[in-house]
């Protein structure tokens, strides 16, 4: 498995924590064989504002309430974590896809020819910014694509310091739809063919279309955008079927959401997707990827605000 670009990477260990703008979410894992059992959880709510998340300007506006909140989850864990793996919101980073006719054999030289086309987009100063990235769709020619995603290393650092106050440092941190992707490649170990997923919260929604395990396509809406999620699922399928080859339609579309958008439920987003790419939608949960103990009873609701947690603790293991 190859997982899309993380914007820190180095091994991670068995703990991930993620910082949306409404919760804090956290969880620990114990090894178990060749599986991994869930041993610990803990949701905290933030107050409406404390997370704002955006691409230029301060993410954590309340930073004494979300460390308060970060160590308030850690101490329900029992052990507190002293690394973790951390998710952070999708609106924090600006992710591209890049494509190289030719990719230089030094990696010196592939550092400076991505940050080279990134610099012409992004809306910050690039030597101000965290680019990282990870190898994506080959090509006939033998160029290929790459995933890129780009945040501004002081933003970065807003989210690293809330759970440096509760005494933990973050060994590897990621975009929350990326863990969901790496979640359903954990889950479903191969897939094949072209497959949508669609990521919704209350502040926005990301759709990423992969081809097997390679990224071809990413977006992410801000919720009050003047297009109605309905309208950009629409629009990605058209684009997907123009301009990405693809005549044979989605073989899958996951559908993972933890509360409303554009004022409606999951279940009529739902029905709204389905009726207008005629695929049935599916769901990835963190019970497919990992064990609970028994002492935990998980509800649909904890797991899908755990699966992101889940899936980077996947990807950091699969990185190993």
């Amino acid at each position: 498995m190859t997982p899309p670009a993380s914007l820190f990477a180095s091994p991670a260990p068995p703990a991930a924590v993620e910082i949306a703008p409404r919760f804090v979410s956290a969880v620990t894992t114990t090894p178990h064989g060749g599986a991994s059992i869930i041993s610990s959880y803990a949701i905290e709510p933030l107050p409406a504002g404390a997370v704002t998340p955006s691409l230029n300007g301060p993410n954590i506006t309340d930073p004494v309430r979300v460390a308060a909140a970060v160590r308030a989850a850690f101490g329900h864990l029992g052990a507190r974590p002293r690394k973790v793996a951390l998710v952070v919101p999708d609106s924090l980073a600006k992710v591209s896809l890049v494509r190289l006719e030719k990719v230089p054999v030094r990696a010196e030289d592939l550092d400076q020819l991505i940050r080279f086309h990134v610099r012409k987009s992004a809306p910050f100063r690039v030597e101000d910014a965290q680019v990282t990235y990870s190898p994506g769709l080959a090509l006939p020619d033998g160029g290929r694509e790459y995933v890129v995603a780009v945040a501004r290393r002081d933003l970065v650092r807003e989210y690293e310091a809330a759970c440096e106050s509760a005494g933990a440092q973050a060994g590897l941190v990621d975009l929350v739809t990326f863990s969901l992707v790496n979640a359903v490649l954990a889950a479903e170990q191969r897939l094949a063919g072209d497959w949508l997923l669609v990521h919704l919260t209350p502040d926005y929604a990301t759709i990423v279309i992969l081809r097997g395990e390679d990224v071809i396509f990413y977006r992410n809406r801000a919720e009050g955008s003047d297009e109605t999620l309905a309208d950009l699922v629409h629009q990605t399928a058209m684009y997907y079927e123009d301009r990405l080859g693809g005549s044979g339609g989605f073989k899958r579309v996951m559908l993972i959401g933890t509360g409303s958008v554009d004022g409606r439920g999951l279940d009529a987003v739902r029905r709204d997707i389905e009726g207008r790419l005629r695929v049935r939608t599916e769901g990835v949960a963190a019970d497919r990827i990992a064990q609970f103990a028994d002492r935990i009873s998980a509800d649909r609701g904890l797991l899908d605000t755990i699966t992101p947690l889940a899936g980077i603790l996947a990807r950091a293991r699969a990185a190993v």
